[in-house]
């Protein structure tokens, strides 16, 4: 398989996308302990924690690990041992959602829709249109 036939199969097309991510999300709200909001954010309570909740006000610094439905990691500061710094305002509206949930000390994790993220339109070459991305986020600290 040459390289552009690779890449065009691990991409996929949006209807595809779209179709997969509804499949999944139906599948997945019916495991045990997943919760789904009034949007269609869906999580999962790993950790409770007792801090600080943030606002669209706030300044968060969390470990995270963001991935595609089919595995491919999009980010990892687990990994690398570095969290990130983010104000709440930059972060798409699935993750500010699932942020306000938790307290500082906290771990979740999310699967969001891709209408809560990047939607129709993706993201260059990273994230697929119509993709549903998972969250494995640990809230440190909120300012």
């Amino acid at each position: 398989m040459g390289r552009r036939e690779q890449k065009t199969k691990t991409r996929g097309s949006s209807g595809q996308h779209k179709k997969e991510g509804e499949e999944f999300l139906s599948n997945n709200r019916r495991k045990p302990n997943v919760k789904v909001t009034a949007s269609g954010l869906q999580y999962m309570l790993v950790e409770k924690g007792s801090g600080a909740i943030p606002d669209e006000n706030s300044t968060v610094e969390m470990h995270h690990r963001i991935l595609l439905l089919n595995g491919s990691v999009l980010a990892d500061t687990y990994k690398s041992n570095t969290p990130v710094i983010e104000q709440f305002s930059e972060l798409i509206e699935g993750v500010q959602e699932g942020l306000m949930l938790m307290n500082e000390g906290a771990r979740y994790k999310f699967w969001v829709p891709s209408d809560l993220a990047w939607g129709r339109k993706g993201t260059s070459n990273k994230i697929p249109p119509n993709a549903v991305l998972f969250f494995d986020i640990r809230l440190i600290k909120v300012s």
